[in-house]
């Protein structure tokens, strides 16, 4: 193999890589996301676990995260829940920076 094609191969492996830091980060975001969403919704226990892996799941529909945002604020707005769109937003980005940093840290 040539030199390129061993720097070509570290660049796919290096890329591979964050892609699959990338995806646990965001299903480490989205399971906390479904706890912090759950305690606004006044789940606790084996409920709360229950919402954030019904968060989890709703990541699968598309790609991106509007589905998870819908998910949260449709659950949000039939049981009342007084969080912004803002707000929501914000914790959602807040959190994915929190599950990046624990994806890392092993």
């Amino acid at each position: 193999m040539s030199g390129f094609d061993d720097r070509e191969k570290a660049h796919e492996n290096r890329y591979a890589r964050e892609q699959e830091l990338e995806f646990k980060a965001g299903a480490r975001r989205n399971r906390l996301l479904g706890l912090w969403a759950a305690e606004k919704l006044g789940l606790s226990g084996d409920e709360a676990d229950a919402y954030a892996k019904e968060v989890i799941a709703a990541d699968f529909e598309e790609v991106g995260d509007e589905d998870v945002f819908r998910k949260v604020r449709a659950d949000f707005d039939a049981k009342g829940v007084a969080v912004s769109d803002i707000e929501l937003r914000h914790e959602m980005t807040r959190l994915l920076d929190v599950a990046r940093t624990q994806v890392q840290a092993g």
